[in-house]
């Protein structure tokens, strides 16, 4: 019908997207006068005045402040209220489970951690969950029905032909069949699931070291090892979720590993995941490797080598750069991606000395050569991937003002 609200063209369409122009705008650049709004979407200044006075009416946006130490009257600024909704992100590990809450600007108001020690959980999954939120939105001074929608990230993926969780036998409780149905009915808001790895992937493209690219390989070693691919600015997740498992990945200098769902582990993982570097250290002869965790022993090992030029030092990390390369150079051969970002702590404490040294050995393994940067989201970069793809779902339904 002519005039209906998704008729591309009619006025209220148009509208509409003035007004996510608009709202885009202001959370890009902060607070904004009425005719700097109108110059950067191309509005007169009677336009600009209709759509704010739209949007303030919405509870989208408030004025706050005015523009000062220029020539004339000080202008008004507006920005997004960032009470208009709030988002949700959970990253599940076998040890503990990170919760956050943002604000639609993507502020952080609240955060919790609960620890999950064990093989065994010592509370149902359900409870631990709602357990980890309710604790984000406490400190935010929030209520859980005031979540607009929730991302949990969780090692391995949620086939989505049978709801079970595959590729992370490692994560107690996560693999009972009815247990996404029992999340969805404990909780009141829509609920997500994605990869961690994935995440990550989303927090390096909207914030971090691939913002501009449309096609790149993430490459994450830290508890595992693992990647993500996104292609033509979408990530490729693969019939059964499992796109980007590349520790199962067999590889030369390693002996093959079989069943490898059941050994959680596979050639890659075994010749350059985190738990090889200090086994790695003490063959060449270091004497002075972590007791610590693998995972926290492989980056202090490689940060201390990409710190301190030794002979030692350059052996490991010669060694592991070889490593990481050999499963690179099939990913890039298949892929011909134009960027490969590398995370994880194992990865980004090598910093600058450990990518020359990657970059070097992929240009002599692989016919491609892609350039390789290392990840510029540090801190908690799966829950802040799971937090910034909760927002952009968010943000799409509640700014759509067409409706």
């Amino acid at each position: 019908m002519a005039g209906s609200a998704g008729t591309p063209g009619t006025p209220r369409v148009l509208r509409a997207m003035n007004d996510r122009a608009a709202l885009d705008l202001l959370l890009e650049h902060g607070p904004l006068s009425r005719t700097r709004i109108g110059k950067l979407t191309g509005l007169s200044k009677p336009t600009a005045s209709q759509l704010l006075a739209r949007l303030e009416a919405a509870g989208l946006v408030l004025a706050t402040g005015t523009t000062e130490g220029r020539p004339g009257p000080n202008a008004q600024l507006y920005e997004v209220d960032p009470t208009a909704a709030y988002a949700a992100g959970l990253d599940v590990t076998p040890e503990r489970i990170l919760a956050a809450v943002a604000d639609i600007t993507g502020r952080t108001v609240g955060s919790y951690e609960l620890p999950t020690p064990g093989r065994r959980p010592a509370q149902p999954v359900i409870r631990q969950v709602t357990d980890a939120l309710d604790g984000a939105v406490k400190a935010a001074g929030l209520a859980r029905d005031d979540v607009h929608r929730l991302v949990i990230g969780t090692p391995g993926a949620f086939d989505p032909n049978t709801g079970r969780l595959r590729y992370a036998s490692h994560l107690p409780g996560w693999h009972t069949p009815a247990l996404l149905d029992e999340l969805a009915a404990a909780l009141p808001m829509p609920v997500e699931y994605e990869n961690d790895v994935n995440l990550v992937a989303v927090a390096e493209q909207r914030l971090g070291a691939a913002r501009g690219h449309d096609d790149f390989v993430l490459l994450w070693n830290e508890g595992g090892l693992g990647a993500a691919l996104v292609l033509g600015g979408r990530l490729h997740r693969g019939w059964t979720g499992g796109a980007g498992e590349v520790g199962f990945l067999p590889v030369p200098g390693t002996p093959l590993v079989r069943q490898v769902t059941k050994a959680n582990s596979g050639g890659y993982q075994e010749l350059a995941g985190s738990q090889a570097i200090p086994r790695l250290a003490r063959e060449i002869g270091m004497s002075s490797v972590p007791s610590t965790p693998y995972a926290e022993a492989a980056a202090t090992l490689v940060e201390r080598a990409a710190g301190e030029d030794t002979v030692l030092n350059r052996l490991l990390l010669q060694t592991y750069a070889t490593r990481l390369a050999t499963g690179l150079a099939s990913l890039v051969s298949v892929l011909d991606p134009e960027l490969v970002v590398l995370s994880g702590a194992s990865l980004t404490s090598g910093g600058e000395v450990l990518r020359a040294l990657v970059q070097a050995e992929l240009e002599e393994l692989a016919a491609s050569r892609p350039r390789l940067v290392v990840g510029d989201v540090r801190e908690h970069p799966v829950l802040r991937g799971a937090l910034e793809s909760a927002l952009g779902t968010t943000r799409d339904e509640v700014f759509n003002t067409s409706r």
